[in-house]
C-alpha cells in the first residue's frame, strides 16, 4: 500500500483555519464527509470517540487521528495543513499544524494499524515535514506525500 493510494487531491486542505483540537477534527470530518459520502456529524464522533482514548498528537508538529468508519470500503486519508499551529495534546506538548487523518473500513484488520505506521514513519521526516509546510496547493502536498522517495523509506 501507498499513500497515493489512500490519500486523493481532493481530500487535502492547504491552508486550514482552526482555533483548537476540535475545530481541526471537525475541518477534518468536513472533507471526509464530502470525499467519502457520509454525514459530517458521525466521522468527527468516530474522530472524537478515538481522541477520548489519547491524543493522536504525535509531536514534531504532527497529528494522525483516526476512526474506523461504517460505509467506506478501503483505507482513506485527509490531510489538512494549518496555517496557525493549534494545541493538540501532542506527546511532545508542541502544537499541531500538519494534520494526516486516516479511515479504515469498520472491519479493516491490521492493515489499519500498516497504514497508520507508514503515514507515522513518513511524517517523522524532518525534511518532508518542512516541504509540506512551504507547499502552496494541494497539488504540491499530494506530490510530497506520494514521490516514491519518501513512500520507499517509510
Amino acid at each position: 500500500m501507498q499513500i497515493g493510494d489512500i490519500l486523493e487531491r481532493g481530500a487535502i486542505a492547504a491552508r486550514a483555519s482552526a482555533t483548537g483540537k476540535r475545530q481541526v477534527l471537525a475541518a477534518v470530518a468536513e472533507i471526509a464527509a464530502r470525499q467519502f459520502g457520509l454525514q459530517a456529524s458521525y466521522v468527527l464522533d468516530c474522530l472524537l470517540e478515538r481522541e477520548d482514548q489519547g491524543s493522536t498528537g504525535v509531536g514534531h508538529g504532527v497529528a494522525a487521528p483516526h476512526a474506523r468508519l461504517e460505509g467506506i470500503d478501503r483505507i482513506r486519508g485527509v490531510f489538512l495543513r494549518l496555517e496557525t499551529p493549534v494545541a493538540f495534546e501532542s506527546i511532545d506538548e508542541q502544537p499541531v499544524d500538519l494534520i494526516f487523518a486516516l479511515f479504515a473500513p469498520e472491519k479493516a484488520g491490521a492493515e489499519h494499524l500498516r497504514a497508520l505506521a507508514r503515514v507515522s514513519r513518513l511524517l517523522r521526516q524532518e525534511s518532508l515535514r518542512d516541504q509540506l509546510r512551504k507547499a502552496l496547493t494541494p497539488d504540491a502536498i499530494h506530490v510530497l506525500l506520494v514521490q516514491d522517495l519518501w513512500t520507499s523509506a517509510a
